[in-house]
C-alpha cells in the first residue's frame, strides 16, 4: 500500500479497551495519511500528572475536577525527535514523557472515571478535532466526543490477548512483570471503564467492529484501511487510493 494516501480532511474515531491495538493502529494510520494522532487518554494522564505534582489529593473528586477545568492541554504533532508520537503540553509544559510514569499509570483510571473531569475534557478534545485531519483514539470518542465522526472504528480483543500484549510491552521496556497480575489489572480496568456512570466504554451504534485477537499489526492496518475506504465511499466521500 502506498504512503501518503490522498484522503480528504476527515475525522476518524477509534475506540476500544486497553491494549486492543487502537493506539498502534491510529499512529500508523496518522503517519500514512498525514493526520494528527490524538490519543485522548493523554488528557486524563495530564490531569493526573498535574494533580500529583501540585499535591491535589486524587481522592478529592471536586478538587481534581476543578484542576481539570482550569488546565489547558494541547496535543500537537511531535516537536522533538525522541521517539514520541505527539507532543502533550499542560499549561505550556511539555509533559509527553512525564505522563507515562508508573505513578500516573496507577492513578489515571480513578481520575478518568470522575464525571466532572470527563466533562471538562470534551470541549478541549473537540477544539483539537475541529482543526480537521485528526485520528482520535479513546473509549468514548464515537459515542460522546465525536458522534458525527466520518469513520468510527471499535477495536477489541480478548482480555487474555490484551494482557499478554501489555505484559510483553512491559518486559520489552525492562520492567519486571508477571503475567497473572497484569491480567488481573486488565480485568479491573475493563470493569471500571465499562461500568463508570459517565461515558462508559462501549461501541457506538454505527461503529465498525474490528477484532484484533491473533492478528498482526500489518493485518490490522490493512483491514482498517479497507474499512475506512468502504465507509467513506458509502458516504459519497473521496476514498484513499491504493
Amino acid at each position: 500500500m502506498q504512503a501518503g494516501l490522498n484522503i480528504p480532511a476527515t475525522t476518524i474515531a477509534i475506540d476500544g479497551p486497553a491494549a486492543s491495538g487502537k493506539s498502534t493502529l491510529a499512529d500508523l494510520l496518522a503517519r500514512r495519511l498525514g493526520y494528527l494522532y490524538f490519543d485522548t487518554g493523554v488528557m486524563y494522564r495530564a490531569v493526573t500528572w498535574a494533580a500529583l505534582t501540585r499535591n491535589v489529593p486524587l481522592e478529592d473528586e471536586a478538587a481534581v475536577t476543578r484542576l481539570a477545568a482550569e488546565l489547558h492541554i494541547e496535543v500537537l504533532p511531535p516537536t522533538v525527535e525522541d521517539g514520541r508520537r505527539y507532543t502533550v503540553l499542560a499549561d505550556g509544559v511539555d509533559v509527553t514523557w512525564a505522563i507515562r510514569s508508573p505513578e500516573v499509570d496507577a492513578s489515571v483510571s480513578r481520575v478518568a472515571a470522575y464525571p466532572g473531569v470527563r466533562s471538562a475534557m470534551v470541549p478541549q478534545q473537540r477544539r483539537i478535532a475541529a482543526r480537521g485531519s485528526v485520528i482520535m483514539v479513546g473509549r468514548d470518542i464515537g459515542t460522546v466526543v465525536l458522534p458525527d465522526a466520518d469513520v468510527k472504528l471499535y477495536l477489541d480483543a480478548t482480555v487474555e490477548e490484551r494482557a499478554r500484549r501489555r505484559w510483553l510491552e512491559m518486559r520489552a521496556q525492562g520492567r519486571e512483570a508477571d503475567y497473572e497480575p497484569v491480567l488481573a489489572s486488565m480485568r479491573q480496568r475493563d470493569e471500571m471503564d465499562s461500568h463508570r456512570d459517565v461515558s462508559p466504554l462501549c461501541a457506538a451504534h454505527d461503529a465498525i467492529i474490528l477484532d484484533t485477537t491473533g492478528k498482526s499489526v500489518e493485518e490490522v492496518l490493512a483491514e482498517a484501511e479497507r474499512l475506512i475506504r468502504h465507509a467513506l465511499a458509502a458516504k459519497g466521500k473521496p476514498c484513499p487510493s491504493g
